[in-house]
This record gives structure tokens, C-alpha cells and sequence, in this order.
């Protein structure tokens, strides 16, 4: 996990999980899977929609269906501070 999605998570965000159904391009009949996760921030899922701009763009299979999952990692009661100061670097 980097920093950003750390601090991702402390401003709201949670761990995102997007299961993607498509049909392969050289056997359009044949569905395939894609599993893929980050940390996103519900409900407008900013990172998923920007990957999905890029599949539609770059990739040449046609997404069937997409289900999603979202879960908070890290909830207000779970992170106290220590002492007077909580630092990022």
C-alpha cells in the first residue's frame, strides 16, 4: 500500500473490489473475468470510473456486466492518536 492510498483511506476512502465479466474478442461468445482492486471512495467510485474510461478506450473487449464490492478499512473508532499529533510524510 503507498502513502496516497493511506491517506485515501483516513479521508474517507475504502478498499474497492470490481469484478469485471467481458466478452474476449476472439471468441465473442466466451466470457472471461477480470478481477481488479484499489482503494476508491464511494459512492461516485472516481478511480473506477477513470479505469473504466480507459478499458472502453484501449481495450477492444466489450465489458458484459461489472460487480462491485466496497468495503471502509480504516473507520473513525479504529485510528486514535498517540500523543498530540498524527504526521504524513
Amino acid at each position: 500500500m503507498t502513502h496516497d492510498d493511506f491517506r485515501e483511506q483516513l479521508s474517507g476512502g475504502g478498499l474497492l473490489t470490481a469484478e469485471i465479466i467481458y466478452y474476449r474478442p476472439d471468441f465473442p461468445k466466451l466470457l472471461q473475468s477480470f478481477v481488479w482492486q484499489t482503494v476508491d471512495r464511494a459512492p461516485k467510485f472516481p478511480r473506477l470510473a477513470g479505469f473504466l474510461d480507459h478499458w472502453r478506450r484501449e481495450i477492444e473487449a466489450v465489458i458484459h456486466s461489472i460487480n462491485i464490492a466496497h468495503a471502509d478499512l480504516v473507520q473513525p473508532a479504529s485510528v486514535r492518536l498517540i500523543g498530540d499529533e498524527l504526521k504524513l510524510d
